[in-house]
């Protein structure tokens, strides 16, 4: 289980505003912030919008 430890919420505001997330995407670099400070290098996701944040690899498992 990630948490959101010491330095979380400097990681989410900085990927917030580079990615111009506000609103319901703000969930979306909630999750990129996480996987960022825990060391996740490559999320999992067909969502398109973690796009947005080129420090975190996303791969799209429904693509060959």
């Amino acid at each position: 289980v990630l948490g959101e430890d010491a330095g979380y919420f400097e990681r989410l505001s900085a990927l917030a505003v580079r990615a111009g997330a506000i609103g319901p995407r703000i969930h979306d670099a909630r999750v990129a912030a996480l996987c960022l400070l825990h060391g996740v290098s490559e999320l999992w996701s067909a969502d398109r919008d973690f796009g947005r944040f080129p420090e975190l690899t996303v791969r799209n498992p429904l693509i060959a």
